[in-house]
């Protein structure tokens, strides 16, 4: 992965759902996911058992996304990096990923479930019942959006 995906996958790690998109007996859908990112630069999925998503994407290639579009932007945290050279405080400009990788099904171990914290209690009245998807982003692209910069003034004659 270049570091411009590397920076893009490791935004994800900001917030903790997103969307996971693929079809289904021919028709398109978005299902939310909760996410982590492996040490490895993979992205493991939790998803709700009881809809079968987990196995129509499984061996597909699906599209997966995650922003921050509705977090507040206080403008407090690190420096962060982006594409270009510019630089952006985390919370101060708003981002969004999307990525496209093949989905394979996954039996977490201990250390992966731990990263997923507590499960939804259910699902649209149903009891949660957790599959688990990984993927291995391809075609990755960060989109962002900055608020602090200074107008462009100009002066007309």
């Amino acid at each position: 992965m270049s570091p411009d995906e590397e920076l893009a996958i490791g935004l994800l790690g900001n917030v903790p759902y997103g969307r996971l998109a693929t079809s289904m007996r021919a028709l398109p859908f978005l299902v939310a996911a909760r996410h982590v990112v492996s040490g490895d630069g993979t992205v493991v999925l939790r998803l709700h058992k009881g809809f079968g998503h987990h196995e129509s994407c499984d061996g597909s290639v699906v599209a997966y996304g995650a922003d921050n579009l509705n977090a507040p932007c206080a403008g407090f945290g690190p420096a962060v990096p982006l594409p270009g050279g510019c630089r952006a405080r985390e919370g101060a400009g708003l981002w969004s990923v999307q990525f496209t990788g093949t989905a394979e099904l996954l039996r977490p171990d201990a250390a992966q479930l731990a990263l997923f914290g507590p499960e939804p209690v259910e699902v649209n009245g149903e009891p949660f019942d957790p599959a688990y998807l990984r993927l291995r982003p391809h075609f990755v692209s960060l989109h962002t959006m900055g608020f602090d910069a200074s107008p462009d003034i100009r002066q007309v004659a």
